[in-house]
Parts: structure tokens; C-alpha cells; sequence
């Protein structure tokens, strides 16, 4: 069964927050180094209540410190 919009932004979030913990990072190191993002951006990415913009993917990226292709490696089915 295919997944919903509201399932794919809420498996991102998840895979986001492990991602930053594995990183040893907490969400204000994200808005430290990435000067376009909120805490507040980070926090409804990680819950799934935000379906994030391009621009808002790199700087994510940005304040994870990776590339934007690492993002995009979550399971979507």
C-alpha cells in the first residue's frame, strides 16, 4: 500500500532526528550552523508537521553538515 503525504513527512522526521542524534548534534547546533532555519522549522520537520521547501532541505543539510543527498535516504514504502 502506498503511503500518504502525512506517513512520508512523518518517516522524514523521524529519520531526521535519528540522523542529528547519531550525529551528536542537538536542534540549536542545527540553527548554529545553518543561518536560514529556525529551531522551530527543525522541531516540525522532526514531529512530520512540515513539509519543507527545497531551499529549507539545504539549509537543513547545511546545519546537519552533509549533503542534501543523505536527507533523502529514508524509506518512502
Amino acid at each position: 500500500m502506498e503511503m500518504t503525504n502525512d506517513e512520508i513527512l512523518k518517516n522524514f522526521g523521524i529519520y531526521v532526528r535519528v540522523l542529528r542524534k547519531r550525529l551528536g548534534l542537538s536542534q540549536d547546533d542545527i540553527v548554529l550552523n545553518a543561518t536560514k532555519i529556525t529551531k522551530g522549522t527543525v522541531s516540525d520537520i522532526e514531529n512530520g508537521k512540515r513539509n519543507l521547501s527545497f531551499t529549507t532541505l539545504i539549509d537543513l543539510a547545511k546545519g546537519l553538515k552533509i549533503h542534501p543527498k543523505e536527507l533523502l535516504d529514508f524509506d518512502v514504502e
